[in-house]
This record gives C-alpha cells, structure tokens and sequence, in this order.
C-alpha cells in the first residue's frame, strides 16, 4: 500500500530516525507546509521560514487525498468518531479496576488534539466522577483552554479550512506553534468530546514544560526499561507528581 505523509516540518528537522523509519517501510515523506500542494505553496509564499504546524499538515494531506480518486485520508485524532474506538484501552482497564475491586481517584492523559487522555477518561466517566479527570498539555505553547486566545466555538480542523467546523476549544485555524518537542501536542484545537468535558467542569488542565517532563521520562525508563514518546511523558510527570502528592499527605506530621 503506498503511504505519503505530510510531516510537520520541525519535527521533519527535529526528528530524522523518524522519517527514516517511514522512507524505509516505503512512505513518501514530505516536510509541510511543501511545495507539492496548493496550500502548502499558499503557506510557504507566505512565510517561507515556517515551521509548519498540524494544522497545515493537515490542509496538505486533505487536499492531496481530494485532488486524487485513488487516495484516503487516514484521521488519527480529535473528532469523535476516532476518540471513540480509542475508548477500547479505557474499557480493558475498567474491567481491570472492577476485577481488582478499585476505582480510579484520578484519570491521567497528554492532550494534544486528543488521542490519548478520552481512552482513559470516557469509560471511566460512569465509575470515576466525581474523581479528577486530569488532561496535560505543555506549557510553551500554553494549553489550549487555558490560553487566553482559546476559545470554546466552532473552528475548523486545519490551516486551508479544508475540514468540517468543529466545536472545540482553539486558538485558531491559523495558529502556529514554537517547535516544542512533543508534536503532538502542538494543534491548535482539542477534541470536541474532550472539550465538552473541560467545559462542563469535568475534567481540568495542567501545563508543563518540558524539562521537568524529559526528567520524569528518563527516570521513567531506567526504572520501567520502556523510553516514552515525549507526548506520553506529560502523564508521566503528572503520575509522578501525584504519588508524591499522595505520599506526603500520608506521611504523618
């Protein structure tokens, strides 16, 4: 199956091995925004040193799958249809919970567009409130509902305006981030289920930056013998943070 991938472009020049893995599996790996869409060509007109963003991404893969009858776009987070078949984590380990005769005090996920925390968090709903949904983003760009540009509306998904409106917290279609490491968490949206939970009061937010995050992940693996991805490492750190809590609350005095 050919594959063609629009990869956002710091993370193009931040993380080789990646797109190494890819080229060598067969993908077709493009640096976004690039010179082989109309919107990529827009973007680069526009700001030639762009880093591109997801976003943009995005804009560039939509319009390639619609500009090619042989071609689909694969969606891999934020509307919600995908949050949902990420549930099956979340519904394995509220079997486990049950089995072990526990409930969660507190559900723990990274949160960029919104792949990772609502496999947790939207099966336990139903055991854990009014325990503490707990959604991490990083800190620089600040979280999205925590920023004062968010904005809890209709937006769309990408850059170009390819996608459907969805309601979500934003900071907008155009917004493009620093090049922080953890490029998953640098959209510009959140999942509309996920939001809607941040809206009712649900669920709450918390920012890191990413030494402390990095920290959390080295110590992480020379303890657990797994490396997680930088995205992950936010809910490490969270974990962590939390124990410590949760020990020194216990200790007496």
């Amino acid at each position: 199956m050919e594959c063609t991938v629009y990869m956002v472009r710091v993370s193009y020049d931040q993380k080789p091995y990646r797109r190494m893995m890819m080229h060598a599996w067969g993908a077709e790996v493009f640096p976004s925004p690039s010179d082989h869409t109309n919107s990529g060509r827009a973007m680069l007109a526009a700001s030639p040193d762009s880093p591109g963003s997801l976003g943009i991404a995005i804009s560039e893969a939509v319009e390639d799958a619609a500009t090619h009858s042989d071609t689909n776009y694969s969606l891999g987070s934020v509307l919600n249809h995908v949050m949902l078949h990420q549930t099956v984590i979340g519904q394995e380990a509220k079997l486990q919970m049950q089995q072990a005769g526990e409930e969660p005090d507190v559900v723990i996920g990274c949160f960029g567009g919104g792949s990772n925390l609502p496999a947790w968090d939207c099966p336990m709903c139903s055991i854990a409130l009014p325990a503490r949904g707990r959604a991490l983003w990083p800190s620089n760009p600040p979280p999205v509902p925590a920023s004062p540009r968010a904005r809890f509306t209709y937006d769309f998904g990408d850059t170009a305006k390819l996608t459907p409106l969805i309601k979500m917290y934003t900071l907008g279609h155009d917004f493009v981030p620093p090049g922080i490491h953890a490029g998953g968490l640098r959209y510009h949206g959140a999942s509309p289920l996920l939001s809607h939970l941040l809206k009712l009061g649900y669920i709450e937010a918390r920012a890191y930056s990413q030494i402390p995050v990095f920290e959390a992940a080295i110590q992480f693996t020379r303890n657990e013998g797994i490396l997680p991805a930088p995205e992950s490492a936010h809910a490490i750190r969270a974990a962590m943070d939390e124990a410590l809590a949760a020990r020194e609350k216990a200790s007496p005095g």
